[in-house]
């Protein structure tokens, strides 16, 4: 063959096997980007991506928090040893531990079968992050790594009020003026919520196991994974989810999901009424009648034997006087309607002793037997060992 066709067949072989090589090339790379492009696609829909991922980036902009380390959280609590741990709620289960430099914390850690989810977490971060009051749990950080979601306290050596005043044994060295501070406390921490933070926020889960105390018996205001903000012309508030724990909540709010800043007061008026008595709302009084502790002091009020109601421990240093309108106090705020019910700012005035108290009218949910009706919702409430509720309302 004459060397000019050599030529021409060596070129196109060359060519051939240059678009070869081309081709298969970019059927790899194309190949290469739907794998990738898939592998995203599913690690973008992953659930556990979601909670974790995409809310460490969301918590880290919205917040100006110390994100702790997951090791250094397992190092304090002794690897979440179960003699570290305080107690257990809605939220999941909550561990004493020491940092490195010796200062003691509390580590809320998010149960992976918790009622509440990863909502409520970040909206206790956000709420409490952007709170400042010394009647309010402090917050010093948070931790989020893979699968875990955890809030870290200061540690409240006391406990909480629950611990204390339900205790026969412990309640006893609550004597008048540590159960008039702590009242006052409340009251001081819920005004601040209510109208002096930057936020409005109401609590709606108020209750004993949500108090706790310091060193000097001071209460803090704890758990704000269902407490909710107003906006700035907001009065009331309706919603389909109940959440809050049942003997503390305001009868608008249980049966028609209506809550406001007066439901944050019927539960304050529940406390009162168990700090003085030492008794839990959810036990039966009065013999045959079936009355819970609000109808109990209800009875005692109208028959002016008011005094009957108070905690034995506390007879010896209470002034009965004094005693007697805390009393008063306590049903006023636990009054059927909430537009009868005083605003926490007329509440301190009257711990004060600064206005005469006017008369209380029925309270709510003040028997037993009244709440058998079919048009109240069924209410399913999930508790725990420390009473750590959440409530949800279901329609019959």
């Amino acid at each position: 063959m004459a060397s000019s066709e050599l030529d021409s067949k060596g070129k196109k072989k060359i060519l051939t096997a240059t678009l070869t090589s081309v081709m298969g090339v970019v059927l790899l790379g194309l190949s290469l980007m739907l794998y990738f492009w898939k592998r995203f696609t599913r690690k973008k829909n992953d659930p556990k991506r979601r909670t974790s991922g995409s809310h460490t980036e969301s918590h880290k902009k919205d917040l100006d928090l110390p994100l702790f380390d997951f090791n250094t959280i397992s190092k304090a609590t002794n690897n979440f040893s179960i003699e570290n741990k305080l107690g257990e709620g809605g939220f999941g289960p909550v561990y004493k531990g020491t940092l490195e430099e010796g200062q003691e914390i509390a580590v809320k850690r998010l149960s992976k079968t918790s009622l509440q989810g990863v909502d409520e977490f970040k909206n206790e971060v956000i709420c409490i992050a952007k709170l400042q009051h010394r009647n309010l749990v402090r917050l010093l950080g948070y931790c989020i790594q893979g699968e875990e979601n955890m809030l870290i306290y200061e540690y409240m050596p006391n406990k909480s009020l629950d611990f204390i005043l339900f205790d026969q044994r412990k309640s006893r060295f609550l004597d008048r003026n540590k159960r008039f501070q702590i009242v006052n406390g409340i009251a001081r921490g819920l005004i601040y919520l209510h109208q002096d933070s930057r936020l409005r926020i109401i609590h709606r889960d108020l209750k004993a196991s949500n108090i706790l105390l310091d060193n000097d018996m001071s209460p803090k205001i704890s758990d704000f994974g269902t407490a909710r903000s107003f906006g700035g012309n907001e009065v009331e508030v309706k919603t389909n989810r109940v959440v809050g724990t049942y003997d503390y909540m305001s009868p608008e709010y249980a049966m028609h999901g209506q809550f406001s800043i007066k439901s944050d007061v019927f539960s304050f008026g529940v406390l009162v009424l168990e700090i003085v008595s030492g008794k839990r709302n959810s036990g039966f009084f009065g013999g045959d009648q079936h009355l819970n502790l609000l109808g109990h002091a209800w009875t005692l009020y109208r028959e002016e034997r008011s005094l009957e109601l108070i905690d034995a421990y506390l007879c010896d240093s209470a002034n009965p006087s004094e005693v007697q309108r805390l009393i008063h106090i306590g049903l006023l705020c636990v009054q059927q309607r909430p537009d009868d019910r005083p605003s926490m700012t007329t509440v301190l005035a009257m711990l004060s002793n600064e206005v005469v108290l006017p008369q209380a009218n029925n309270p709510g949910f003040f028997t037993g037997d009244e709440l058998v009706d079919e048009d109240v919702p069924r209410i399913i409430a999930a508790s725990s060992t420390n009473e750590l509720t959440i409530t949800q309302l279901e329609a019959r």
